[in-house]
């Protein structure tokens, strides 16, 4: 077994993190509580390949693997979180339409989303279905060469931006079981009927948007039906929430590692008693076990993320990456603040920002109490077939 990254991908590592130290780190702070958009990074970030990493070298993509596909999340949100949700909601787009999209749909999208011309979202979640997608209401009937579309969806991040954008939908409500009459449908921002509503406001997780988006009679056509086969919806959104579920783990180790960072900086330099704190044993036992436990972390994700690059089916490892990552982040960024102090808990420092995006890890691709009854399913399944 080798827990080392190869040549590539640490050179690869190496690269993102000067990106992020050098273009996102200076600006994290004051862009975050402003509200302003990063368009300069953004720009960068096309520069850099990064809006195709998982979209194929046929069209003109890098095609990265999942461990690298998981240093870039950690990377960028070590030092930005808010800037990773730019690329994760884009690159699920791009892995489904590389995965289940008909050639045609490949060809015509996947070029200018992989250079970042044109970038994508995901649309599951609605204001009454986040973890039970089978209880989604937005419909779509068809109606010749063309699907009406009418419904909602919310949270949906880069929603402003997205184009096209791939939304859940049944296509036919009455189907038995359900998810046989789900389908996803590429909507493009042009299409009449289709608008964004208002940004939600948020804890954390700033830099990008997350707003509503909504559905009036709104055409689109059937060419746009990812796969070009009606009733596979469902299975096409969780293959990639499944996927996603490592970006959501390499965020949640960045955020972790963050908080460490910031801690140990701040015990080796805050005096009292006339001695660096760093030097006191109750402060030595925090950074002890947030080091050990966003390490263990790291290595986590790198396991799922190798299991998904070796082609085999990881709801398990991408699952226990997930709900063990993400709640180490939300551990570490409150060690950390506790560390800090009072000034833990002022805008002037760091830290609080990481407190206020860490429990995002927790909720998003699938909250850490369903991934839990995901984890236990699989294990007693496993167990039964020996």
């Amino acid at each position: 077994m080798d827990f080392e990254l190869s040549a590539e991908q640490a050179e690869f590592r190496d690269l993102v993190r000067e990106f992020a130290r050098r273009s996102i780190a200076p600006v994290a702070r004051e862009w975050e509580l402003s509200g302003r958009y990063p368009t300069e990074i953004v720009d960068e970030m096309k520069a850099m390949g990064l809006f195709g990493m998982l979209v194929p070298e046929e069209y003109g993509g890098t095609a990265i693997d999942a461990v690298s596909y998981a240093i870039v999340f950690e990377e960028i949100s070590r030092a930005w979180m808010g800037i990773a949700g730019i690329l994760g909601s884009h690159s699920l787009a791009t892995w489904m339409l590389a995965k289940y999209g008909t050639p045609e749909q490949r060809s015509r999208w996947l070029p200018a989303l992989g250079t970042g011309e044109r970038r994508s979202g995901i649309a599951l979640t609605e204001p009454a279905a986040g973890s039970d997608l089978q209880g989604i209401s937005t419909i779509a009937r068809r109606e010749g060469a063309h699907y009406i579309v009418s419904g909602s969806k919310t949270w949906i991040t880069n929603a402003r931006h997205a184009d096209p954008l791939p939304v859940l939908v049944k296509t036919d409500p009455k189907a038995e079981p359900r998810h046989r009459g789900m389908s996803i449908l590429m909507v493009e921002a042009s299409t009449p009927g289709f608008t964004v509503g208002k940004d939600l406001d948020k804890l954390g997780y700033k830099g990008t948007e997350s707003a509503e988006v909504f559905f009036a009679d709104c055409r689109v056509p059937v060419d746009n039906l990812l796969g070009g086969v009606e009733g596979h919806g469902l299975q096409q959104a969780l293959s990639a929430l499944e996927f996603g579920r490592v970006n959501i783990a390499g965020r949640a180790v960045g955020v972790a590692q963050a908080s460490l960072d910031r801690a140990l900086a701040y015990a080796g330099q805050r005096r009292a008693f006339g001695r660096p704190i760093a030097e006191f044993q109750a402060i030595q036992l925090k950074l002890a076990d947030m080091a050990t436990e966003v390490q263990a972390a790291r290595l986590l994700t790198w396991w799922a993320a190798s299991a998904l690059d070796a082609g085999r089916r990881a709801d398990l490892e991408t699952g226990m990456a997930k709900l063990y990552a993400s709640e180490i982040c939300i551990k570490a960024s409150l060690e950390s603040m506790r560390i800090h102090g009072g000034y833990g808990y002022s805008t002037e420092y760091e830290v609080e920002r990481f407190y206020r995006d860490a429990p995002l890890m927790a909720i998003g691709e699938g909250t850490n109490d369903i991934l839990r009854t995901v984890i236990a399913r699989r294990l007693a399944r496993d167990l039964e077939t020996g």
